[in-house]
């Protein structure tokens, strides 16, 4: 059974590792996971923060009809 994840952050979480520093992806969006790719700078301006949205395996944005829809709605 598949899962709706919502993900609220905007940017990446950074990560020290002795003298290595690394940023974690925090929206989901980016196409090197774990790692942060940028992505989150090109949806968060374009977002309202009031709905809510998901993406396909393309990456095209799609607002949800409802908050936890059974099907997706596009």
């Amino acid at each position: 059974m598949a899962r709706l994840v919502k993900r609220t952050a905007t940017g990446p979480y950074k990560v020290e590792v002795g003298a290595e520093t690394k940023f974690i992806c925090g929206c989901g969006l980016s196409k090197n996971q774990p790692f942060c790719d940028g992505t989150h700078k090109t949806t968060a301006r374009t977002e309202d923060a009031a709905k809510l949205f998901w993406y396909d395996v393309d990456g095209n944005r799609h607002e949800c009809a409802e908050d936890y829809p059974g099907i997706r709605s596009a």
